[in-house]
């Protein structure tokens, strides 16, 4: 009776243990998962404990007790089953399959990276958001002393726009007691371009988030209606009509119990009703941005430059290995979120052999085999140029400026306010531009570019045409404070820009009058070289004066006369 009511008790003891644990715990019905293997283990050691307590042998007893030998068994099997499939699925005998984990193209910058126009720059890091969020906040006088905006701050893409978005928590379990009913009312939107920072209201509150407690805490929510499924890193995202969203990876793991991890599935859940769905990589809507978290993918690219030559060679040789810089950003293209970073050799030189891309939503990755400096040395020199207000530099974001690779760096003060901006050119890091505006930035930095003959000026290869006709219609305009007079001629569509500087003639003439252009083609106005053979009044403006008519053709105004008796 006594070893029956033991065994029952040590029984009862490990199964209240365990609906404890794994409702705190919350690990995966998975032999994939590390944490089920570990919950494994201190089972075996409460039942053990439990066992050995009521027992209370000598260690003579022990040898002969047959429980305690089932119990240290199962515990010997079950660590060793851990350790061997731990070692099985480590890189240092699968350095191969690690490698090739990730595919990666090479990728053409300019054709890959369009140039942005200054309203879609992204100007503010995850510290900033999170500043301007936190007082917005401040400034919600009926929400402040409940709720309190989360850290997460996910990057995405909204309407073609780039922002941050984090849900509110409550500020504590009080306040979440007293607000629970009716769950969490916000969520603050920041537009990373013009830094407009929203407090969207809902019509309903987020009843599945973080910080709430019990079954509608969003992890334990996600564990009861997915208990096999191991999660990556949750992000907080909103669709194109502004509905929250919790975007919940599933692991998959490719070599072995532990090893390989990439993405296989993503569980959406609507972070107000709950509901989820549950789709293959491959499938997921082409409004989510992250279903792979920039860490896996860093991770992922490591993998792939470090292990080329297998793992002793990572390690000792170090032959041909490369790895990501120390950091990473977002870039915008095509309405998808591609993780940027640089790609520097193992020593730690202090340039970079190229920079990748990768999709947050595909995988897919893109190596640039561009050299320049670092995101470090770029931000080195950045707060050189300010070195006496002290700024400090964030993370560059990579821009084509005019097809050069250009970090984009924005200089923050002692309170975390953005101040200036910085442009640096990968290639050429001395390079360095700052401005007051991003506008101003960039006039300066092309500015440079022409003096350091990275620009030059495009040579203007289109053909001189001739045309002589009377005038059909006649307008005028003015253009960065010069006038200038638009006019068509019969029996043609197109228009002719008439500068009214070059040629101021042109106020003579009117509907009906025959003229002589000669002009070069473009695509809005076709730009007058010569009106009825006479030569701009002042010097071609750049770009023009190697293909203005200034010799041969050039009549006196005299002849000019003579064509039109009308005047």
């Amino acid at each position: 009776m006594k070893k029956g009511k033991m065994k029952l008790v040590a029984v009862i003891a490990a199964l209240v243990f365990a609906a404890v644990y794994y409702y705190v715990a919350l690990p995966a019905v998975n032999i994939h998962s590390s944490d089920l293997w570990m919950f494994m283990i201190i089972v075996v050691l409460i039942v053990a404990a439990v066992y050995l307590g009521k027992k209370k042998p000598t260690r003579f007893e022990l040898k002969r007790l047959k429980g305690f030998k089932v119990i240290v068994a199962a515990g010997v099997l079950v660590v060793g089953a851990y350790l061997i499939g731990s070692l099985l699925s480590s890189p240092i005998i699968n350095a191969k399959k690690y490698q090739q984990l990730l595919k990666v193209e090479e990728g053409e910058f300019t054709k890959d990276i369009e140039e942005l126009s200054f309203d879609q720059i992204p100007l503010l890091d995850k510290d900033s958001a999170t500043l301007l969020g936190n007082r917005k906040m401040g400034s919600m006088v009926d929400m402040v002393s409940q709720f309190e905006v989360d850290e997460l701050y996910s990057q995405i893409n909204y309407q073609d726009q780039p922002v941050r978005v984090s849900p509110l928590r409550y500020a504590n379990l009080i306040k979440w007691f007293t607000n629970q009913k009716d769950g969490i009312p916000a969520y603050v939107k920041i537009d990373m371009a013009t830094q407009n920072t929203e407090l969207v209201k809902l019509k309903e509150g987020m009843k599945y988030t973080t910080s709430d407690h019990f079954n509608r805490n969003i992890y334990r929510h996600l564990r009861f209606k997915y208990p096999t499924y191991i999660f990556d890193d949750l992000s907080f995202e909103i669709d194109e009509e502004g509905v929250p969203y919790w975007v919940c990876p599933v692991k998959k793991y490719n070599i072995g119990l532990f090893g390989g991890v990439t993405v296989g599935r993503v569980v959406l859940c609507n972070a107000v009703t709950g509901e989820t769905e549950d789709y293959a990589i491959d499938e997921v809507p082409e409004w989510i941005d992250h279903a792979y978290s920039a860490d896996l993918l860093v991770q992922l690219y490591d993998y792939y430059g470090t292990l080329k030559h297998g793992y002793f060679n990572s390690i000792l040789g170090q032959k041909d290995c490369l790895i990501t810089t120390n950091g990473y950003n977002y870039l915008a293209i095509d309405d998808d979120v591609w993780v940027y970073t640089g790609v520097t050799s193992v020593s730690g030189d202090q340039s970079n052999v190229g920079f990748v891309l990768m999709n947050q939503r595909t995988m897919e990755t893109k190596f640039y085999a561009i050299e320049g400096a670092t995101e470090a040395s770029a931000m080195s020199s950045a707060e050189g140029q300010v070195q006496n207000l002290k700024y400090v530099a964030t993370f560059p974001l990579l821009l084509n400026i005019s097809g050069e690779p250009t970090y984009f760096i924005a200089l923050k003060d002692d309170a975390g306010l953005v101040k200036k901006y910085a442009m640096v050119n990968v290639q050429k890091y001395q390079i360095v531009a700052i401005g007051d505006t991003v506008s101003e930035c960039e006039e300066v930095y092309t500015e440079l570019m022409y003096q350091n003959g990275i620009k030059v000026d495009e040579s203007d290869n289109r053909e001189v045409e001739t045309m002589t006709a009377k005038i059909s219609k006649i307008a005028q305009g003015v253009i960065e404070g010069n006038s200038h007079y638009y006019i068509m001629l019969e029996g043609s569509e197109d228009i002719f820009d008439v500068s009214v500087v070059d040629f101021i003639d042109i106020i003579k003439y009117d509907v009906g009058d025959e003229v002589t252009v000669e002009y070069k083609k473009d695509e809005k106005a076709n730009t007058v070289l010569s009106l009825n053979g006479s030569s701009p009044n002042r010097s071609a403006s750049k770009g023009e004066a190697a293909e203005a008519d200034t010799g041969e053709n050039s009549q006196s105004e005299n002849d000019s006369d003579t064509e039109n008796p009308e005047e």
